[in-house]
C-alpha cells in the first residue's frame, strides 16, 4: 500500500508522461542512434533543458504565444488542451527532449512529425487591422512567434531560477536556432539582441482578448490532482514574475505583491523545484540515453553537474 509521498511522487511523474506507470519508451530509444546529436553536455541547450526551470518556462511560454492571435486561433479550433491537457504536454516534452538529446535523426524525425501534424491546422482569425487572414501553423510568421517565445521563456526563466548558463546567453539562443530551422523558421535569431528585436517586431499583432483571458484562467488553473496545486501555483507566480514586463501589462498579470510592494518569489520557486526534482530524479532518462548513446559511440563527455 502506497503513502502519501509515493501517491504524490507517482502522480507528479504521471504528469509529465500522461500518466504512464513507466519511462515512456520513446525516452529509453534516445539512446539508439549513429551520432551524438546536435547538443552535447557541455552545450547551453542541455544546461538549460536539462534543469527543472523548464517547468516555469513551459508555463511562461504559453502565456508569450497567446497574445498572437494567429496562433492563438490554431489553439483555440484544433487543439487538446482541455480535454486531454497532458497528452499535449506531453507531446510537447517528447519534441523537445528529442531536439535535446537525440542524434540528429530522431531530431529531424520528430520535427517532421510535428510539421506534417501542422498542415492539418488551419483557419482563420481577425488581425487587430480588423483584416480577416487565414492561417496555417506552419505560417512562417506563426513558426517564427512559436519559437521566439519559446526561446524567451526558457532563457528567461533560467536565468531568474536556475544557475549560470557557462557558454552564456547568447549561446543559448543560438543553440536553439538549430530547433528553429529544424522547424523551418527562417533565419532565427542566435544572440540575445537579435532574439529581443524579432519579439519587438511582432508588438503590433499582438493583443489581449476574450480568447486570450479564458486561456490564461485555464494555464492559471490546469486541471492537476490535488497534490500538485500549490506547488503549480508557486510556480505560475515565478512565470508571471519573470515574464518582461510590457507582456505582463498586455497579458493583466502582475508579480506577486502585498499593495506596491512585490512578494519573494525566487526563494519558494527554488524551494518547489528543487522538491520536484527530487521526486523526478537528478538525470532525466532521456540525458541518460543520450550519455549511454555517446558513450556507446566514443564521445568523451565530462561528469554531469546534478540539476
Amino acid at each position: 500500500m502506497e503513502n502519501i509521498v509515493q501517491r504524490w511522487r507517482r502522480e507528479l511523474r504521471g504528469t509529465f508522461s500522461n500518466n504512464s506507470a513507466t519511462i515512456p519508451q520513446w525516452e529509453l530509444d534516445l539512446e539508439k542512434g549513429e551520432d551524438g546529436g546536435y547538443f552535447g553536455p557541455d552545450s547551453a541547450a542541455w544546461a538549460v533543458h536539462g534543469s527543472m526551470t523548464t517547468l516555469v518556462a513551459g508555463i511562461q511560454s504559453l502565456l508569450i504565444q497567446a497574445l498572437h492571435p494567429g496562433a492563438l486561433a490554431g489553439v483555440h479550433d484544433h487543439s487538446s488542451y482541455r480535454s486531454d491537457p497532458l497528452g499535449r504536454l506531453a507531446g510537447t516534452i517528447q519534441w523537445i527532449f528529442t531536439i535535446s538529446y537525440g542524434d540528429t535523426q530522431a531530431a529531424r524525425t520528430a520535427s517532421n512529425k510535428v510539421l506534417r501534424i501542422h498542415e492539418y491546422i488551419t483557419g482563420s482569425y481577425t488581425a487587430n487591422n480588423g483584416e480577416v487572414r487565414p492561417y496555417t501553423a506552419n505560417d512562417p510568421d506563426l513558426l517564427r512567434w512559436v519559437h521566439l517565445a519559446f526561446t524567451q521563456a526558457f532563457l528567461a526563466t533560467h536565468e531568474a531560477y536556475g544557475a549560470p548558463i557557462a557558454a552564456g546567453a547568447d549561446a543559448y539562443v543560438a543553440d536553439w536556432a538549430v530547433a528553429g530551422t529544424l522547424m523551418r523558421v527562417a533565419n532565427p535569431p542566435t544572440t540575445v539582441a537579435e532574439l529581443q528585436a524579432q519579439l519587438a517586431a511582432f508588438s503590433p499583432e499582438l493583443r489581449y482578448d476574450e480568447r486570450v483571458e479564458e486561456i490564461v484562467a485555464f494555464i492559471k488553473n490546469p486541471p492537476l490532482p490535488r497534490s500538485q496545486q500549490a506547488g503549480y501555483k508557486v510556480l505560475f507566480a515565478a512565470a508571471v514574475a519573470s515574464l518582461p514586463p510590457a507582456y505582463q501589462e498586455m497579458l493583466k498579470l502582475r508579480a506577486p505583491a502585498l499593495g506596491p510592494l512585490p512578494l519573494p518569489v525566487t526563494v519558494p520557486t527554488k524551494a518547489v523545484l528543487a522538491v520536484v526534482g527530487w521526486s523526478l530524479g537528478s538525470t532525466a532518462p532521456s540525458e541518460a540515453s543520450a550519455r549511454a548513446r555517446r558513450k556507446r559511440l566514443g564521445v568523451q563527455d565530462p561528469p554531469r553537474n546534478h540539476r
